[in-house]
């Protein structure tokens, strides 16, 4: 049986957020391994590693080919939407490929790079403040925040990218290589291990999303999975990027709500800091109140509220929160965040040329791969909190 997917309002990358603090991460790296990378070279103080980095290599599906290509369990490849651009990141999809175990130290090396290139600039700016040269450094500063910005968004997306790869989930590449004959299928589906990284109660939100935004049971049967559907590119970049701030609200949503069972203090006591959302109509399906909510309103969802809703219990106490609450959880922190979700939904649903969301094409495709994309989007979304607030305690992110 075939169904249908309505369209909606075609999706504008132009809306997306800021950062704020985070707080301090306890460091992942042994100590007893000190690594420092010096023109992209590996040096160990104990031993001298001599490695030169060789070129990055992004590993794209074959010229023609007429469907998905994710890499073998033995050879995770980079074969992602959005090629990194920067040196830091081209240096680190070759760690990556050629020596991961030291991607991590690699990774913290970099970001301590970048913060000390940027600090610097910014203190010559300001030394240089009243004198002949002031205006120079001013600009080589603004150049420099630029490119560090490049560098470190591309140092998330490699963080995100590794995330996947150990749980072995290659990321969907871009779109035009899976359609074949306007059909779409992504294969092989991965459902378990992209449910695997939450928790039973963030499962089940994911679940009830999930059959949601594309009308599929949790316990519907493999025909109905395996069911064709017309849906617009557009439409689908939209829900993809709807999954990853769902899967980013779920993940601050769940840590608020464990927070706050440890200390026992009600939800509405405790200050979150303030954060800038992606700016969707207030009609639009797509916005966290819908897809929290289902066709409820949140005013709706404030009058179910009844004796805090048993505290315990993660969905209760989601459908239990105010507006402001709401908005404060859905909230991105900062720009860089804001930039990637704009940059790998532009790549993955993008025209190829042009890298834009301007394709309207009609393409069929199966629920089971509409489930894949969603659950990526929404384990995307959770892996971008986890990085963002590891990033920001070594590299302060830019705030909106």
């Amino acid at each position: 049986m075939d169904y249908c997917l309505s369209t909606h309002k075609i999706f504008s990358p132009h809306f997306l957020p800021s950062t704020v603090n985070s707080r301090e991460l306890p460091s992942i790296f042994s100590p007893r391994l000190t690594v420092k990378f010096a023109d992209r070279r590996l040096i160990s103080t104990s031993t001298c590693l001599n490695w030169k980095v060789r070129p990055a290599v992004v590993v794209v599906a074959r010229a023609g080919s007429s469907h998905c290509e994710p890499s073998s369990s033995n050879s995770f490849s980079l074969n992602t939407p959005l090629e990194p651009r920067s040196a830091a990141g081209k240096f680190l999809s070759s760690v990556f490929q050629n020596q991961r175990q030291l991607f991590h130290v690699a990774v913290a090396e970099e970001l301590k790079l970048l913060a000390d290139d940027r600090d610097g600039a910014v203190s010559r700016m300001l030394l240089s403040s009243g004198s002949d040269e002031a205006s120079l450094h001013r600009r080589i500063a603004q150049l420099k925040e630029q490119e560090c910005q490049i560098a470190v968004e591309d140092v998330m997306y490699m963080l995100i990218f590794s995330k996947f790869s150990e749980i072995r989930v290659p990321l969907v590449p871009k779109l035009s290589r899976c359609i074949y004959n306007g059909r779409l299928e992504i294969g092989p589906s991965k459902d378990w291990e992209l449910e695997s990284i939450h928790s039973f109660e963030v499962l089940e939100m994911i679940r009830e999303h999930v059959s949601t935004v594309i009308g599929l049971r949790a316990n519907s049967s493999v025909t109905d999975t395996w069911a064709t559907t017309e849906i617009q590119r557009l439409q689908l970049g939209r829900l993809y990027v709807a999954s990853i701030l769902y899967g980013y609200f779920l993940k601050s949503a769940s840590l608020r709500h464990y927070l706050e069972l440890c200390l026992a203090v009600p939800h509405h006591d405790v200050h979150l800091s303030r954060r800038t959302s992606l700016q969707l109509p207030e009609s639009s399906p797509y916005r966290i109140s819908n897809l929290v909510f289902g066709h409820q309103s949140v005013s709706s969802g404030q009058k179910s509220r009844k004796q805090d809703q048993k505290r315990g219990n993660l969905r209760c106490y989601v459908m239990g929160f105010d507006a402001e609450t709401l908005q404060r959880c859905a909230k991105l922190k900062s720009k860089e965040a804001v930039n990637l979700i704009e940059k790998h939904s532009c790549a993955l649903f993008g025209d190829d040329k042009a890298g834009l969301l301007e394709n309207d094409e009609v393409i069929l495709t199966s629920f089971s791969s509409l489930k894949r994309l969603i659950l990526e989007a929404v384990a995307f979304g959770s892996f971008l909190w986890d990085t963002e607030e590891y990033v920001n305690s070594v590299f302060k992110l830019n705030e909106n």
